[in-house]
Order: C-alpha cells, then sequence, then structure tokens
C-alpha cells in the first residue's frame, strides 16, 4: 500500500518548503497554485518521482499535459532520476492519453480499435464536401468557420442531437444567417462514423460518452489509475473537467497545478471556474500556494502582483521575488505608431551595443498579429535580425498575399504567377482543371494568361461556354480595375476599390471565427500601411502609385530577417508567449480599444485581458518596457488613442515614465488616477448560455482625426527652420536640418535623422515638430 505520510528523500531538499509541502501531501486532493516563475514544472516533476518512491505503480500514475513538449520535458526529467520506468507513467497530453484509451474500447462506441484522427485539414475538407452535397453557398457557409463552432459544440459535450435541440444556439445560428448547421453537425457526424474516424475534439467528447454509456469502463479506470495529475489547469475546458471529475470525484487522488492570473484561452474554451472552483469539485482540497518567483527582479513581480489585484475572480496570492530589486518599468509615450515602433528598434540598438545584450535576449510582445507589420518595417530598415514566433510575417499572411497578388496583376498583367493565385479567390467556380488548360494554351500560343481569359474560344481552351464566361468576366473585372488604376490619382481609394470589388471584403466580413476576426484585422492594417506609405511619397515629392507601392512590398518581403543560425529579437503575440521568458521585454500598444481589446465589454473579459497584460509582465527578466502612441493609423485612419487602463494601475513608485525626449513627469492622464479595484461592470452569469455562444459587441466609436484637432505643437514652416534646428518627424524620430531650400508649398528641408537616415521633406507634408 503506497504511504500518505510524508517521507524524506534527498531529491527534496532541492525544493523551497511550499514546493515540498506541495510535492509530499498524497492524503488527497491537491489544488497548487503556481504563480509565474515559481516553479511548476519542477514540482510536477518532483510529485511524479515522490508518488513512485512512495510505492506507487508508474502504470497507476497519469499525467496530462497541454504540449507534447511539456510532456516531453516532464517524462525527460524523471528519466533522468528514475530511469526507464518513465516510460510506463500514462503521460502525454489530453488528446494522445484519450486516444489510447478510446482504442481500447473503441467497439463500444461503434468503432474499430485502428479508427482515424483527422487532423484540422480532414475536418474542413469533409464539412466542405457537406456543405456542397447541400447544396448551400460555401461563402456564407465556410467550411473554417462550421468547424469551429462543431469543436466549440464537442467541448462542451453537445452531440447533434443536443445541438438542435439548444434554443439559444439554434436561434443564433439562425439570426446569424446560418440555419442548417445543426444539419451540417449532423451530417458530419454520420460522415466520421462512417469513414471510421473521430476528429480531434472527439477525442474529448467520445471519451465523457464512454464513460456515461458505460459505468463499468469507468470503474474500471478509476480503479486503474491511482493518482491523476494535470498541468495548466487553469486551460482545461468542460470536456477535459468532466474527465477529472469522473475519474477522481471519490477518490480524491488528484493533484492540479495552474495559475488563475495566468488563464487567457476562453476563445478555445478554457474556463476560469474550473480552477476556481476546485474546491467545490473535491471538497477535501488542500491549497497550496507557490508564491516566491524565481524568474522576475523585485520590481516586476510588485508591478504584476499590483495589476492582477484589480481582478474579481481570482484567488489571492501574494508572489514575491528574492531577485534584485531591479530597474523601474519604463512606460513610454510614442506620438505615433511609427515612433513606437522607431523607439523599440533604438532601444533594441542600445541594449544590443552598448549593453551587450544578445538579440535573443530580447522579445517584442503585442496583443494582435496586425501590429507586427510597423515593427517589420522598422527593424529590416535599422538591421535588427528578427524572427516570428509561433507566425508569420505580416507579408506572408494569405489574405495580404492575395491582396498583393491583385495589385501585382493590375500593375504588370503579364505576371502570370500573381494571377494564377488569385484566379479562383474569392471563389468563382474556376476549377483546377480549367486553370489548367487555361495555362496551357498560354504556353503553346506564347502570350500571358490574361490574354487567354480574355478569349478562352479564341485561343482553343476546351471549356463549356459557362465556363468561358466565368474566365472572361473575370478578365472583364481585372481590365476595368486596371482602367481605374490608370486614371485616379488616389492610390488609397484605389486599393480600397480593388479589396471590396473583387469581393475580397466581403469575404473577409462573413468569417465570423476568431481566424476571421484576425484576418480582417490584417486586411485593415494592410490599408493604414498603404495610407502611411502615401504619406511618406508625398512628404518627399514623389506621386504614390500602386506600382510603386507594389515593388516597395516586393523589397521588404524579399529582406532577410536573419540569416541562418543568426540570433534574433523574438517578435510575438502575447498569447504566443505563454510559457516563456527573456532578460528584456518589450510589451507595445497599450492603449483602450487595442489592449484592452474593443471586443472586451463585460467584466469577465476585460478581466481576461489583464491576465494577459500580467501573463506579459511576467515574461520579462530583468528589465520590462511598455508603451503607447498618442495616435495610431487603425482601419485606414489616423486615431487619437488613450492610454490603456492598465498603465494607470502600475503603481507610480514601480515606474518610469519616458516621451520622446528622455525621461518625464507623470503625465497629466496618470495624474490624479484612482486607485483601488476597476470593475466597469458587474461580471455575467454564464449558466445559461454556453461559453462559445458569440455575444453582440457594441460598436466602437471611432475618433477620426481631422486638422482641428491635431494637438497644439510647434510645427515647422520655412521661416521657423535653420540649418541645425532639432526637428522630430512622426515617423523617422529626430533629427538635425542640414539644408533649407524653396518656398510656401514648394520649400523642403534636408534632414539627417538620428538613425543615420538623410530625408529631403517637402515641409507642407512633412508637418516637422520643432524641439525646443
Amino acid at each position: 500500500m503506497p504511504s500518505t505520510t510524508p517521507l524524506d528523500f534527498p531529491y527534496l531538499a532541492e525544493l523551497n518548503e511550499a514546493q515540498r509541502a506541495a510535492v509530499t501531501y498524497n492524503d488527497g486532493p491537491a489544488l497548487v497554485i503556481a504563480g509565474a516563475g515559481s516553479g511548476k514544472t519542477r514540482v510536477l516533476v518532483y510529485k511524479l518521482l515522490y508518488l513512485l518512491d512512495c510505492g506507487y505503480h508508474p502504470m497507476g500514475l497519469m499525467a496530462l499535459t497541454f504540449t507534447n513538449k511539456a510532456a516531453r520535458e516532464m517524462r525527460q526529467r524523471i528519466s533522468e532520476r528514475a530511469g526507464s520506468v518513465a516510460r510506463q507513467i500514462r503521460m502525454g497530453t489530453f488528446h494522445s492519453v484519450f486516444l489510447s484509451i478510446l482504442r481500447l474500447h473503441a467497439s463500444l462506441l461503434g468503432y474499430t480499435p485502428t479508427f482515424s484522427v483527422y487532423n484540422t485539414n480532414d475536418s474542413r475538407s469533409c464539412i466542405k464536401a457537406i456543405v456542397k452535397r447541400l447544396g448551400l453557398d460555401d461563402k456564407v457557409y465556410k467550411p473554417n468557420l462550421i468547424h469551429s463552432r462543431i469543436s466549440s459544440a464537442k467541448n462542451r459535450l453537445l452531440t447533434p442531437e443536443a445541438y438542435a435541440s439548444y434554443g439559444e444556439l439554434v436561434k443564433y445560428d439562425a439570426k446569424s444567417g446560418l440555419p442548417r448547421i445543426a444539419e451540417i453537425y449532423r451530417l458530419y457526424w454520420d460522415e466520421l462514423r462512417q469513414s471510421n474516424a473521430m476528429d480531434f475534439d472527439d477525442l474529448l467528447l467520445q471519451i465523457n460518452i464512454l464513460f456515461r454509456q458505460h459505468p463499468e469502463i469507468l470503474k474500471e479506470w478509476q480503479e486503474r489509475i491511482d493518482y491523476l495529475l494535470i498541468d495548466e489547469y487553469q486551460d482545461t475546458n468542460f470536456a477535459q473537467y468532466m474527465v477529472a471529475k469522473q475519474l477522481m470525484q471519490e477518490k480524491g487522488a488528484i493533484f492540479v497545478v495552474g495559475d488563475d492570473a495566468q488563464s487567457i484561452y476562453s476563445f478555445r474554451g478554457a474556463n476560469l471556474d474550473n480552477i476556481l472552483n476546485f474546491e467545490k469539485t473535491f471538497p477535501s482540497t488542500k491549497v497550496f500556494k507557490l508564491e516566491r518567483n524565481y524568474r522576475s527582479t523585485q520590481t516586476i513581480v510588485s508591478a504584476a502582483g499590483s495589476i492582477i489585484a484589480h481582478n474579481e475572480y481570482q484567488i489571492p496570492k501574494q508572489v514575491f521575488s528574492e531577485e534584485a530589486v531591479g530597474e523601474p518599468i519604463q512606460v513610454h509615450e510614442a506620438l505615433s505608431g511609427d515612433l513606437e515602433a522607431l523607439w523599440a528598434g533604438e532601444e533594441i540598438q542600445l541594449l544590443h551595443q552598448r549593453q551587450g545584450a544578445s538579440y535573443e535576449d530580447i522579445a517584442l510582445l503585442y496583443r494582435t498579429n496586425a501590429q507586427s507589420r510597423t515593427l517589420e518595417q522598422v527593424f529590416r530598415r535599422l538591421s535588427i535580425p528578427f524572427r516570428i514566433y509561433g507566425g508569420r510575417s505580416f507579408f506572408d499572411h494569405k489574405e495580404i498575399m492575395d491582396v498583393v497578388a491583385y495589385f501585382r496583376t493590375l500593375v504588370n498583367e503579364q505576371d502570370d504567377e500573381a494571377l494564377l493565385r488569385i484566379i479562383n479567390y474569392p471563389k468563382r467556380s474556376i476549377g483546377d482543371t480549367t486553370v489548367q488548360r487555361v495555362r496551357a494554351a498560354s504556353v503553346r500560343h506564347a502570350v500571358s494568361i490574361i490574354h487567354v481569359l480574355r478569349d478562352p474560344q479564341g485561343y482553343e481552351v476546351e471549356v463549356n461556354k459557362a465556363t468561358a464566361a466565368k474566365l472572361q468576366a473575370f478578365a472583364a473585372l481585372l481590365d476595368e480595375l486596371r482602367a481605374y488604376n490608370q486614371e485616379s490619382e488616389d492610390l488609397y481609394d484605389v486599393a480600397e476599390r480593388i479589396i471590396r470589388d473583387t469581393g475580397i471584403l466581403a469575404d473577409l466580413k462573413s468569417d465570423t471565427s476568431i481566424e476571421g476576426k484576425a484576418r480582417l484585422e490584417n486586411l485593415q492594417e494592410l490599408l493604414s500601411g498603404i495610407e502611411e506609405y502615401i504619406e511618406s511619397c508625398l512628404e518627399v515629392d514623389t506621386k504614390p502609385s500602386l506600382a510603386s507601392y507594389v515593388a516597395e512590398v516586393a523589397l521588404l518581403t524579399d529582406q532577410d530577417t536573419q540569416g541562418e543560425g543568426e540570433e534574433a529579437v523574438t517578435l510575438m503575440t502575447i498569447h504566443a508567449s505563454k510559457g516563456l521568458e527573456f532578460p528584456h521585454v518589450f510589451i507595445l500598444g497599450l492603449e483602450e480599444d487595442l489592449f484592452p481589446s474593443s471586443m472586451s465589454n463585460t467584466g469577465r473579459e476585460l478581466e481576461e485581458e489583464r491576465r494577459l497584460f500580467y501573463v506579459a509582465l511576467t515574461r520579462a527578466e530583468k528589465t520590462c518596457r511598455v508603451s503607447y502612441a498618442r495616435e495610431r493609423f487603425r482601419n485606414g485612419h489616423m486615431e487619437f488613442s488613450r492610454p490603456s487602463r492598465f498603465l494607470r494601475e502600475l503603481p507610480e513608485d514601480l515606474v518610469q515614465f519616458v516621451s520622446s525626449h528622455g525621461f518625464s513627469e507623470v503625465p497629466s492622464w496618470r495624474r490624479g488616477g484612482t486607485r483601488g479595484k476597476v470593475s466597469d461592470q458587474l461580471p455575467e452569469d454564464f449558466s445559461s448560455v454556453p461559453s462559445f455562444l458569440p455575444k453582440e459587441k457594441p460598436a466602437r466609436r471611432v475618433l477620426i482625426q481631422r486638422r482641428g484637432d491635431e494637438p497644439e505643437v510647434k510645427h515647422s514652416a520655412i521661416g521657423d527652420l535653420r540649418i541645425g534646428t532639432r526637428v522630430l518627424h512622426k515617423r523617422f524620430g529626430e533629427g538635425e536640418v542640414m539644408e533649407l531650400e524653396g518656398e510656401g508649398d514648394n520649400a523642403k528641408a534636408l534632414v539627417a535623422f538620428d538613425t543615420g537616415d538623410t530625408k529631403k521633406l517637402l515641409l507642407r507634408f512633412a508637418l516637422l515638430q520643432i524641439l525646443d
């Protein structure tokens, strides 16, 4: 019989008192609240070692994680201490461990043990075929959107029958113009069964069905599993929670580790209440709090603690650090988003060149993927090597490459590669066989593809009249847009019309999934970038055109961001940064409607945004720099920004406010700020509606900058400038006037900027700010 009395083993001396108390407690359910940097993985590893040393058989131990990487790391560390016995522990991700159980009992669910597991592409392909079979418009019933809805339903343990009988869901689908989702779900469910296949979400749903429909199997596994350990418990969804509850509610041999303050994945179905209500699920729970942070300075830990203290829904903890006090958190105010990126680049250069920091030691975190565009462009200009962690460069996103392909085709009608990319996007029922025949005809007649599209019969393309009409309609659309581009003097208007008339905007707007909203944000950021490009052209007295913009993008995307094996700065969203740590961290875009997101309107949603800021802060080991811009291009317009409410929640004695010109006094928005709880609204009661059911968002009020609304700053006129005058430009930063020429609207200044760039600027567009 395994021992429940705390025993003494040499490796326990490597733990601090709180860690050791958690590891040696075998007398019932244990909830370990592991603050950021508190040694969570070590506690899990040592708990497993301790259970083995207490006499538990490795086959009776089940350890569930969220990533294969975490499972491999834990198994390796146990192997180093316990040898080959580590291979016998049932350790892995929820999906992999549940898969092995489902294969053992597949026949009870109507499957064979060799059932297939569909990945996301398989699932979406299957759903796409069902939508086509039903004669539905796949521009409305998008496979990725339908798959996302079905995935969410399965994670809430809703079968097709349960989904169809759930009134709130059916009403929402009808209101969204998708009344047949329940029918598609039913057909998809049947298709999987007919194919002897489960999808990824079935691995969570089907094990719950197995345990519910076959109590003898549940009892068997309750007896086989002596101890259940779960990592990152705050990220569990309803299906995962139910498995843990069914296996261990009676026995109570459960050990979970997590941090409610780092629960940031509600959009994936994670339910914060699982960890907050753990003691209600397992009434005899003993709670252990790992409050010593081994990662960050005292300043960073204290600042993060002050931020999370504003949340209502949390498990109170007093995280502390015994590291050095460290530098204050710098809060930088930039005049614009471009200057924010430039500031970050210059700070990185100082860290690297003067303080000897490796580029590998530096990370830049932001709320949305779209924010990387400005950073990428500035870093390329400053020759700072970088990598996009867990993502792609802004111009490598599909939706951006598609729009740029349209631009290329209109600029150069002989660009066949660009045309082939967009010949059937958005979908216009031009199939692969037709495309192959069009290509063959263009090769055979030695002409560009656009010529074949204009006259498919004349170029002997073997297609019927209906298909020929589609090809000609596409060619006519391109010709119409090409003519408009040649006639128009407004590049932004041209770009907007291309995105609208081709159907790209409507296509992206129709996808209301998380991924779809991100793609629409990227499209809006592309338009903002075009607006900035127009301004930069006007400032140097150059006419902006679609051709010059396409060339600019080609140069950007052709530049290497890093060489093979070269160290590089890491750029990533805050969500992607969870679990990572860096000596130096920058957190950009701390503005209302950006961070916190404009999509976060309820009390609960705002609290998750605050937890996201907590996660960002606690990635930093030595220094943390936070920034916001007074104005930023968003949605194609220059908008005034309000500093994020989270900045007000940082204790003044832990921060140092910095403007573009060095250290400054506390800004006006911070003086007289309120302290204590910030609770704009009471959190909603989610008990009656599934958490994945989208909620309507109020329209966001957009503040568009107008000339009369600009901040009162002293802008340059030719009479105000002298050789040697120090000036500030909202994109290039600070510099010195070297030459002056011209008068009135033609007045120009040659400015040597501190970045090393020299620009001749047309003063009526450049609006240089004179520095006192």
